[in-house]
């Protein structure tokens, strides 16, 4: 059974961009879109963390963590992402970003992941671009999601420092 230390921790599998380089020309095009102003960075922070949770990863959430206390985002709202359902820190447009990332990345037994209901809310308050944008954020996550899972990079270090190598 192999273990990682906090005083020496390693990632599973060295840095992809030695074995597949064409994977940084992908994910600088994904990063971009992120940051085309149609949603706030928050926004979009807040989504990924909501789908760090449902993922079940710690690079993921860290990351996002940390993100949005750069952001000056209050340990409250950072908390309530969790239950986002109840919790009364976010606007109507965050609310309708974060069931949209539950919405696809959670099976729906009974019907269809993200029915017009759903949609329809969320066209009531983003316009064509931020609406791409947000499936571009949530795209992001699918893009990272193996490499987060199965390579287990280095929480809370940035990318191309928390691999192994």
């Amino acid at each position: 059974m192999s273990t990682s230390t906090t005083t020496d921790p390693r990632s599973r599998m060295p840095n992809p961009i030695r074995f597949v380089p064409e994977m940084a020309e992908v994910a600088g095009a994904l990063h971009k879109v992120l940051r085309n102003d149609a949603i706030p960075p928050a926004t979009v922070s807040l989504m990924q963390l909501r789908a760090g949770q449902i993922l079940g990863s710690t690079y993921f959430t860290v990351r996002e963590t940390n993100s949005l206390r750069g952001l000056g985002e209050s340990e409250k709202r950072i908390t309530a992402v969790a239950t986002w359902q109840d919790a009364t820190y976010f606007t109507a447009a965050e609310r309708v970003a974060l069931e949209l990332v539950e919405a696809v990345l959670t099976p729906n037994p009974s019907g269809e992941r993200v029915p017009d209901e759903l949609y329809a809310k969320a066209s009531a308050h983003y316009d064509d671009k931020a609406l791409w944008t947000l499936v571009m954020v949530i795209a992001h996550i699918g893009f990272f999601t193996p490499a987060a899972l199965i390579a287990k990079p280095i929480p809370g270090m940035p990318p191309g420092q928390n691999y192994s190598e």
